[in-house]
């Protein structure tokens, strides 16, 4: 097999200098998770520079070192590639290799779905050739270029995360990935500390049909109340064919139905004129609509529908983003719901609504454990008080919450519902622990920085 990148390649790619001859196999910017072969990129953050790490690198195996200089405790036989700036030769290496690929790319974009889109189509396109995907949620400005970096030389089809927190970051991605297909799952008031409306969140997230190849298409969720602010931003951008995926009518991909199967859903859908049955596996309405757009993703780039769509039924949802596991409940289990990676409004209410359409076992009950929604600005104390109702909705029996902003939902739940709040989520904890019993439901949502994962490590420490 040849090697992803040859020291010509390189150097050629980047206008750095080699010291020594290298092949790579991969790309690394972090010494503990290299593997023997790659080519360590020594990224310098704010809190730490790769060139520190440059020796351990080595000491892992590495084939060679992306560096600005040659670190003092390097030998003199290491194979370093020289750059002006690390960033930048990462960079120049995703241009280079976005350039020499024939690979069929589609990025995802959203506020809320993105990964598990993303995973959705890393099966459904691999069911049909060799396929490239992003690593974990690395959609940011390193994440972008490292991920298309890494692309093998004989990737079929190719998909990339795209992320943002302000303007102009989609834009600068984008640029890197120029995509046959750009798909945009649910857009909700995520980051409304920095864009201050949704209407300049769609914005901001349209940025990703400026770099979509001519010919290429642009699909939206219909179901979106931004739908045609999205389509209308396409039209600016000169992308010729827009499609749209939901459950409204008319929709280009359009859910049918939906009923749980197990641990999972059987879907009907009509794409883009035709019917399918499939199955995926894990259940929620989100799921289910972003499952359609990644099968209007695979028929915008001419795929095999009924093969990609069967590959979806080995899905299960990602850690932080809807897995379930069960934990040890008195003379019982519970079942517990991790979605403790990050919230916002919209993902909150589609986590309620899973919560909602499961069952308890034997006198169990339904239980949201919450954490504050962050980056929401101004208005964060009224989203937050507006969770009440879908709470309610989901028909919760106790609700325990944690931060600042969740105190406005806290103050409006009625006493029936309230189990515990705290101020930090170490704060709850305890009270959410000895509170579980058999047959509960629980659910653990929160943004990253509210750290819901505490309560996910005390539920684990309980034993299946």
């Amino acid at each position: 097999m040849s090697a992803l990148w040859t020291s010509a390649e390189a150097q050629s790619a980047t206008l750095g200098d080699a010291t020594h001859a290298f092949e790579v196999n991969g790309l690394s910017i972090d010494t503990r998770t290299l593997k023997p072969g790659d080519l360590f990129v020594a990224l310098k953050g704010d809190a730490r520079d790769g060139h520190d790490f440059v020796r351990a690198a080595f000491d892992a195996k590495a084939g060679a070192a992306l560096v600005t200089h040659a670190p003092t405790d390097v030998t003199n036989d290491s194979a370093l590639l020289l750059v002006a700036n690390t960033q930048r030769g990462l960079e120049d290496l995703a241009r280079a290799s976005r350039a020499r690929s024939r690979a069929k790319i589609v990025a995802v974009t959203g506020s809320v779905g993105k990964t598990t889109t993303k995973e959705m189509l890393r099966l459904a396109f691999g069911a049909l050739g060799s396929t490239w995907a992003s690593a974990a949620s690395y959609n940011n400005h390193w994440g972008v270029p490292l991920s298309l970096a890494s692309m093998p030389r004989t990737t079929e089809f190719g998909v990339f995360e795209v992320g943002m927190n302000h303007f102009g970051e989609i834009r600068a991605l984008a640029g890197f990935v120029h995509p046959h297909v750009a798909l945009v799952t649910t857009i909700a008031p995520a980051h409304l500390e920095f864009f201050g409306t949704c209407e300049a969140i769609v914005d901001a997230k349209s940025e990703i049909f400026e770099a979509i190849l001519l010919g290429g298409a642009a699909l939206i969720p219909s179901d979106s109340p931004y739908a045609e602010r999205l389509k209308a931003r396409a039209k600016q951008f000169g992308v010729g064919r827009i499609l749209t995926f939901g459950s409204e009518a008319g929709s280009d991909a359009r859910l049918v139905s939906m009923s749980e199967s197990g641990e999972g859903m059987k879907l009907e859908a009509d794409i883009l004129g035709r019917n399918y049955h499939f199955r995926i596996g894990a259940p929620g309405a989100h799921i289910a609509s972003n499952a359609v757009g990644a099968m209007l993703a695979v028929a915008a780039l001419e795929g095999d529908i009924p093969n990609a769509a069967a590959a979806l039924a080995s899905f299960s949802a990602l850690k932080g983003r809807g897995a379930r596991f069960t934990v040890s409940a008195g003379d019982g289990t519970a079942t517990i719901i991790d979605e403790s990676y990050n919230a916002n409004p919209a993902s909150m209410t589609a986590a309620l609504a899973l919560l909602g359409s499961t069952e308890p076992g034997r006198g169990g009950r339904r239980i949201a454990v919450l954490g504050d929604m962050l980056e929401m600005g101004p208005e964060g104390e009224a989203l937050h008080a507006a969770l009440a109702h879908d709470i309610e909705a989901a028909k919760t029996d106790l609700v325990f919450a944690n931060g600042t902003q969740m105190a406005a939902l806290w103050a409006a739940l009625p006493a029936s519902r309230k189990g515990a709040y705290g101020a930090t989520s170490r704060d709850v904890v305890e009270k959410v622990s000895g509170a579980v019993r058999a047959g509960d439901v629980v659910l653990v949502k929160g943004s990253l920085g509210s750290k819901m994962a505490v309560f996910i490590d005390a539920l684990k420490a309980r034993g299946a």
